[in-house]
């Protein structure tokens, strides 16, 4: 049985930083170790790579110019010829992911990380007119680095559209000086309040916070204006009361909300409104597959409200009247179909 073989995926569009952050793993973190490895390096950027320096810490340079030669015979041949002992693939930005990822690797071959950079001087440029292609990058990739970031850079902004595709990555600011912007980001709302009152423009906020940092929210109590999700097929003893939110643009829309526990759930009718006042609580959920908030009302009250729509918004948020028409609704881990909504 061969031996395993790390592969580190770096993904990114061109310029956004993947040489550069390549180097610094090797040079400056000593990550080779003197084993034999190679860079798979699938686009030529403005920096380019040193070949004699790469050898002094035994490592060459292999490159795959077109996207028609990332193969699975070309990548054998690679192992073939130069036997390596760990792979660093520097991919092209507008290459297809999945060409990548559905590829069949070389016996041995395992990636265990995937870093994409990012450059948040240009990210909300391309996610306007690359959407498709900016999503592909960062949807399964473990890091997430902005780079060349400032003192005014929303970092805020950032993090939500970016945990919005990949919820699991980790997100690294780094500033122009190379160095890591560790401040905590602010909340537009205190945590520290007896009860934690949300606006509708802090409700989705609230709720990339809490599914990412639940832990300083366990026993701590919530209010926030929700509607109900509770369709007869979801299992008794429990509803989900959230808000209809988007990053970028109308296919984002998504409903998101918390799994919540109540013994009276057949009280409160699907798509009604509510105010709801309720202590959260850190438990395993298999929705969650793993820990996360859980909601136990202290109270509800039955509200009049039309459909609202939450819209992150670099600098702020905003809710506009709903006008548009939801044919697929995912809430998190709670998949549904729901009936198509007409304009109110």
């Amino acid at each position: 049985m061969a031996q395993d073989i790390p592969v580190y995926l770096f993904t990114g569009f061109m310029d956004s930083g993947k040489t550069t952050l390549v180097e610094e793993t090797l040079f400056e973190n000593n990550f080779g170790d003197g084993s034999k490895g190679i860079i798979i390096m699938c686009e030529d950027g403005e920096k380019e790579y040193d070949e004699a320096k790469l050898a002094t810490i035994n490592f060459k340079l292999v490159t795959v110019e077109e996207e028609e030669d990332f193969t699975p015979a070309k990548l054998q041949e690679i192992q073939d010829t130069y036997q390596p002992e760990q792979i660093f693939i520097e991919y092209n930005g507008t290459w297809g992911m999945d060409k990548l990822l559905e590829a069949k690797m070389p016996e041995g071959w395992v990636i265990v990380q995937s870093l994409a950079t990012v450059d948040s001087t240009t990210y909300d440029l391309y996610m306007n007119n690359m959407r498709a292609m900016m999503q592909e990058q960062v949807f399964s990739s473990d890091v997430v680095i902005f780079n060349r970031t400032d003192d005014d850079t929303d970092r805020g902004h950032l993090r939500r559209t970016i945990k919005n595709i990949n919820r699991k990555a980790q997100i690294v600011y780094e500033r122009k000086d190379g160095t890591i912007d560790e401040r905590p980001e602010e909340l537009p709302f205190d945590i520290n309040q007896d009860v934690i009152e949300l606006t509708d423009a802090d409700y989705a906020i609230w709720y990339m916070d809490a599914m990412e940092n639940y832990k300083k929210y366990d026993r701590k109590k919530v209010k926030f204006l929700a509607l109900v999700y509770n369709p007869d097929k979801l299992k008794k003893g429990v509803f989900v009361p959230g808000r209809f939110a988007m990053t970028c643009c109308i296919e984002d829309v998504t409903f998101i909300g918390f799994k919540c526990k109540y013994d009276r759930e057949e009280e409160l009718p699907h798509k009604s409104w509510i105010t709801i006042t309720a202590e959260i609580r850190v438990e395993f959920a298999r929705e969650y597959k793993g820990k996360g908030p859980v909601l136990y009302p202290i109270s509800i009250e039955p509200r009049n409200r039309k459909m609202s729509l939450c819209i992150f918004r670099k600098k702020s948020l905003r809710k506009v009247k709903k006008s548009y028409t939801i044919k697929r609704c995912a809430i998190h881990l709670f998949l549904y179909s729901a009936e198509k909504e007409n304009r109110d």
